[in-house]
């Protein structure tokens, strides 16, 4: 695995370390110290204690003691690089699935033994309820845990960098922009490696000219590639910073003669600067538009700019539970807030009367309506625009739900979403979050505003990373009377 160093994260590391270095006396830009690691911070990096200060080493887990060299100095922490493991940790497992994981800290928790991962999980979410009096009572149970710990995921958005001689195709190190080339990664379904393989070997036949951020020349930026695990049907999106007719044509043919499995190739272009991967226009070199995947019973198409789990088989359980917990009998009305291109109400769209999806993103919308037609849910119906003034909408025609389901993004619910929410006084609310410590903070403001967190549900998406997805069940508190 090659690691390829952005111009200046080098030298910006080396001033901060001299500046603290000069303030401390201990501790130094290049030191080697034997430490032993107490414990995992929230992203999954192993913590040692030395002199007071906490020493962050990537690729450790609990109970290591190794030989680690000081190569940044932070506002608060020490960072450390691995050199060596003096004594492994019993919770280590004997041989570990990737032996780049320490320089690429995609999957953080590889080397742990999974019933530890597990076990940690379900520590940190249970930390973020007890950090409010309101859900101090919950007791948060074992995690929802998918068939597969490796090769699970079917989606992966890539990183271009480097020369067309010499082409890096992977992820952003852990707060940098130094860029991980990925050859042959545990987590991707196999089909994913294979395509970065093969484009890589492309690039550098092709003599594709890749993006270069500093002059702002080159092309291509970003590698985009989904899999269809019901099919075996591969969509695969190269997003350049301008329309190139000839390169990105030529590679994408030579992508599809080679794997065949390829039906859609699209070309997004994206001149903006920053890290946002997709631009606003898409133009496919494929007849072919979408690709077609399943989770549990329903039916799903896919566009390039389509948001999806990247594990079919948790998603399945995350939408399952929430179905379950909603307790419909095909009479009530569902209200889906955020719902994307609809996963969640087409799976609740058999077991009730009507489901009505909101989504602020306009072709996630319109994947949505097709996805409708596909499963034959003539009981969904989904509108496009700001979940906010959607129901104000709602609540100016009055109307009611039974249940809301809420699957927010990271940053959780604005208030005054949730404000809405209690408004329209639903028996129930079903809280889909990628996020424990968010999804504490709202749930302690419904709670405030007469909805009690009756239970609590963490799901496993992403094994060997920090990530966990969680469930909650809300119900609306019987009001007293005098």
């Amino acid at each position: 695995m090659k690691l390829r160093k952005s111009p200046s994260s080098g030298k910006k590391r080396q001033a901060a370390a001299r500046n603290e270095a000069a303030a401390s006396s201990d501790l130094r830009f290049g030191l080697a110290l034997e430490l032993t690691i107490e414990r995992l911070d929230s992203d999954g990096i192993g913590i040692a204690q030395h002199d007071g200060r906490q020493i962050l080493i990537p690729g450790t887990v609990p109970q290591d003691r190794c030989l680690a060299r000081i190569t940044h100095f932070g506002k608060t922490v020490v960072f450390a690089d691995l050199v060596k493991l003096i004594e492994p940790s019993p919770l280590r497992l004997q041989r570990c699935p990737c032996s780049d994981a320490a320089l690429c800290l995609g999957c953080p928790l590889i080397c742990l033994r999974y019933g530890e991962q597990l076990r940690w999980k379900q520590a940190q979410v249970q930390a973020a309820f007890d950090s409010y009096a309101s859900l101090k009572d919950l007791v948060v149970p074992r995690l929802l845990t998918p068939e597969r710990q490796l090769q699970y995921r079917t989606t992966a958005k890539l990183a271009v960098a480097g020369s067309h001689a010499d082409p890096y195709i992977g992820i952003y190190r852990r707060a940098s922009h130094d860029v991980v080339d990925l050859e042959d990664c545990p987590l991707h379904h196999p089909m994913i490696n294979t395509v970065i393989k093969v484009v890589r070997e492309g690039i550098r036949k092709l003599k594709v000219p890749i993006y270069q951020d500093k002059n702002k020349s080159g092309i291509l930026r970003y590698l985009v590639v989904r899999v269809s695990e019901s099919t075996g049907e591969v969509m695969v999106t190269f997003v350049a910073a301008r329309r190139a007719f000839n390169e990105i044509h030529h590679l994408a043919r030579l992508l599809q003669d080679k794997v065949p499995q390829v039906k859609v190739v699209c070309q997004n272009v994206n001149s903006s600067e920053g890290n946002v991967i997709f631009g606003a226009h898409d133009h496919f070199l494929t007849k072919q538009q979408t690709i077609q995947d399943r989770i549990g019973q329903v039916e799903l198409l896919i566009s390039p700019r389509s948001f999806l789990q990247a594990q079919n088989d948790g998603a399945r359980l995350l939408y399952e539970t929430a179905r379950d917990w909603a307790s419909l009998d095909g009479t009530q009305q569902v209200l889906d807030l955020y719902c994307g291109i609809g996963g969640i109400a087409l799976t609740f769209a058999p077991h009730t009367k009507q489901v009505l999806g909101v989504e602020l993103n306009k072709e996630a919308v319109a994947d949505a309506r097709r996805n409708a037609r596909l499963n034959n849910a003539r009981n969904c119906r989904f509108e496009a625009g700001d979940v906010q003034e959607l129901l104000e909408d709602l609540l100016e025609d009055e109307l009611r739900f039974a249940c809301i389901v809420l699957n927010p993004p990271r940053k959780g619910c604005d208030r005054e979403v949730l404000d809405k929410v209690v408004e329209l006084a639903p028996e129930r609310v079903v809280y889909v979050s990628c996020s424990p410590h968010t999804l504490a903070r709202d749930l302690d403001i419904l709670a405030a505003k007469g909805y009690q967190t009756i239970q609590v549900q963490p799901v496993e998406m992403f094994p060997q990373t920090p990530h966990v997805e969680n469930v909650a069940l809300l119900e609306r508190k019987a009001l007293k009377t005098t």
